[in-house]
């Protein structure tokens, strides 16, 4: 499958965007024509069913100019403080270009914890899912404000791959300076050629991140950052899709062939997730349902907390648990949505009953079927 045809048929899309394309390099200003025409993109997309989420980078390249720091080296509290400054115009700037398209931006900031403290995950995972079905765009940043070198995700590449994990996004797109990864530089190399499409990521086309493009900046620090980033969405079961940022309305331009390196997922989005669940998660607890719980789940239903009969082990919401059946066999295991002492205090109740009972609700369902693997079940592709 091409570039286009996986643009065109993929249900979730994250597109990360990078600050030379946010920003004018001349002025220090958005570049709000680019803005604009990635809106119109982003229209199209929404207006045929699709759901769109950027991750942007360029508060730290805004606020600079804001707070005068001028093109010097930032140590990081200038860093941060730039990016406090930042962020509001880059919000500002992202909004007035969605708007005249029909679209709402949201801004949502995450450190790396977000994406792997489960319970956070799960957390900002429901934020996100919540936003695409309401039809907003999320625009994803971390958030240089507080994130230290110590949990920075370390660039916008590995955190557009990281969210295009949490919420299940079935193709990346990495808007860069280049269109594509090249067996060489080929500014240099008049052999070298643009790979269309990369269906594993072996040590030789990891190695061509270090010589492609090199003079534009995309050598180990640019491309190399990319190929770990189409990694991270590989093994989720997401499609990464490498192309020329700079012109306008990029993203039909992937539509209409337009250069680009494809990296194919090996799984589906849901099936590689269930595969993480089923055998990269150690369990932290187990419940034991009733034999009517135990069919419905075997029949792909989620686990409400009226078929729950006991409750076992220490465990936090996010955690992974065990699900026997009364006779103390593996019906599943997931990612529960309450902890011990909230899954002991509603088992047994209606899903209705759960806010009268803790004072608050995580939702119906104990364990969500989207979030469960079930026994004995293959991972299907």
């Amino acid at each position: 499958m091409s570039s286009a045809a996986h643009l065109l048929a993929s249900r979730r899309v994250v597109v990360k965007v990078g600050s030379a394309l946010v920003v004018d390099g001349e002025t220090g200003e958005p570049n709000r024509p680019w803005l604009a025409a990635l809106a119109a993109d982003a229209a199209r997309m929404t207006g045929r069913g699709q759901q769109l989420l950027i991750v942007s980078s360029g508060a730290v390249a805004l606020g600079r100019r804001r707070l005068g720091l001028g093109r010097r080296a930032l140590d990081l509290p200038q860093k941060q403080a730039a990016a406090a400054a930042g962020q509001s115009l880059l919000m500002r700037a992202w909004e007035e270009a969605f708007e005249p398209a029909g679209l709402i931006a949201a801004q949502v900031l995450l450190t790396r914890d977000d994406t792997e403290v489960r319970r956070r995950w799960l957390n900002g995972k429901a934020t996100l899912d919540t936003l695409l079905a309401l039809g907003v765009a999320p625009i994803v940043n971390e958030n240089d404000t507080v994130a230290t070198e110590e949990i920075r995700y370390g660039d916008n590449d590995r955190l557009a791959a990281r969210v295009a994990q949490m919420i299940g996004a079935d193709l990346l797109v990495l808007l860069s300076d280049v269109d594509g990864l090249y067996t060489a530089d080929p500014r240099v190399d008049p052999l070298a050629r643009r790979l269309e499409v990369v269906s594993e990521l072996t040590p030789e086309i990891e190695a061509m991140a270090g010589a492609s493009n090199a003079a534009a900046g995309v050598g180990v620090g640019g491309m190399g950052a990319k190929l770990a980033a189409a990694r991270i969405a590989q093994l989720a079961g997401c499609a990464t899709v490498i192309t020329l940022g700079s012109r306008p309305e990029p993203l039909r331009a992937v539509e209409a062939g337009a250069a680009s390196t494809l990296f194919e997922p090996s799984l589906s989005p849901s099936a590689a997730y269930k595969q993480w669940i089923a055998g990269s998660l150690s369990p932290q607890g187990a419940v034991t349902v009733d034999a009517g719980a135990a069919t419905a789940l075997r029949s792909g239903k989620s686990l409400l907390p009226a078929g729950v009969r006991k409750v076992e082990g220490r465990f936090d919401k996010g955690d992974a648990v065990l699900v026997l059946d009364p006779a103390g066999r593996e019906v599943a295991r997931g990612l529960c949505r309450y902890d011990a002492a909230e899954a002991e205090k509603i088992m047994g109740l209606r899903s209705d009953a759960i806010e009268a009972a803790l004072g608050y609700t995580e939702g119906p369902t104990l364990i969500h079927a989207d979030d469960m693997a079930l026994a004995g079940r293959p991972v299907r592709a």
